[in-house]
């Protein structure tokens, strides 16, 4: 074959392989999300490209412009979703396989975001110096009888801004500000650490309530150095006076430039499956958003919960409010 035609092979080849990839923008965890992807690229033979963010995603996808490599971008917080939309950076995706997987209240009305996975707000409780039934509300975290018990990551985190944006959208801004007040009175320590840094410190007796997501229960006994924690605890599923227990979510956009749509697409439609949605209930201790995958026999362990019936949407729009309040009473100080 002359050197003419090997070449005009190799660029036909190459395009080949550009067309079998898809890239990935992702603020999960890669131990999260890899076996999903892994699952992915065995059923289809699509290489997926992953680049992982601690922070900086809608910067880094306005710098890029129409030249990103992003097709797909992966986050968690509905107001992290919700941000990439207002920003321009999405496009709506259309798709039956998405429609049919994923519940209505789960994905943007505009079809611009779609959640995979649901997590509740709970509070880890100690087994041995907090009676069953002693809290049952996110309200009474606010009340004196918490005082010097309570342990926190930092204010500022989506988790706790989405959970604060809740209660603005219940009771209120100065109810809000007076419930945020009210619980940094509580505080056993400074806010620092991660939710599952919490449940340790109610392990070494720092304090007797945390506030965290459930999927770290499911983490913390699965690991070895951890279990002593998680034994130490048990989950309570608070509820709003007026409503259910505040719920946030795991979700995907398709990115406005993808430059891999059709494979995009394909890997949208796959973590909306049956089988991605079982890996993530097994794997990552998530509750499904499709009702026909169960949640893990652990999972499952922990008991129901009633949902709050806030919308996403209503809860995002209240975050620059959450945010200005704990900035207002120095929750973090």
């Amino acid at each position: 074959m002359s050197k003419l035609l090997l070449s005009a092979a190799a660029v036909i080849f190459a395009g080949t392989a550009m067309a079998s990839e898809v890239n990935v923008y992702s603020y999960r965890q890669p131990e999260l999300v890899q076996p999903l992807f892994d699952a992915f690229t065995d059923e289809t033979g699509i290489a997926v490209n992953v680049n992982f963010l601690n922070k900086g995603m809608v910067e880094r996808l306005k710098a890029e412009g129409s030249r990103s490599p992003a097709d797909i971008i992966m986050t968690v917080d509905i107001s992290r979703l919700s941000e990439i939309v207002a920003n321009g950076l999405a496009q709506p995706v259309v798709s039956e396989v998405l429609e049919r997987n994923i519940p209505a209240e789960f994905r943007s009305p505009d079809s611009d975001w779609f959640a995979l996975t649901l997590r509740a707000r709970v509070v880890f409780a100690s087994k041995g110096r907090v009676a069953e039934g002693e809290v049952a509300s996110y309200e009474e975290l606010a009340s004196p009888n918490w005082s010097g018990r309570i342990c926190t990551r930092s204010g500022t985190h989506a988790y706790n801004l989405a959970l604060l944006s809740a209660v603005i959208a219940h009771h209120g801004e100065d109810a809000a500000r007076d419930w945020l007040s009210g619980i940094k009175s509580n505080l056993a320590r400074k806010p620092q650490g991660n939710d599952r840094a919490q449940v340790k410190a109610i392990w070494a007796g720092e304090c007797d309530i945390s506030v965290g997501n459930t999927y770290y229960m499911g983490k913390m006994i699965s690991d070895p150095e951890q279990q002593a924690w998680a034994d130490a605890v048990r989950i309570v599923f608070p509820k709003f006076e007026d409503g259910g227990t505040h719920v946030n979510v795991s979700g995907i956009a398709m990115a406005k430039h993808s430059p891999n749509r059709e494979n995009a697409l394909k890997l949208m439609e796959f973590l909306a499956s049956p089988p991605a949605q079982k890996i993530y209930a097994d794997v990552n201790f998530e509750y499904p958003v499709d009702s026909s995958t169960s949640p893990s026999e652990i999972v499952s362990s922990w008991g129901e919960f009633e949902r709050d019936g806030l919308s996403l949407a209503d809860i995002a729009s209240f975050r620059p409010t959450a945010l200005r309040l704990v900035q207002t009473v120095d929750f973090d100080n």
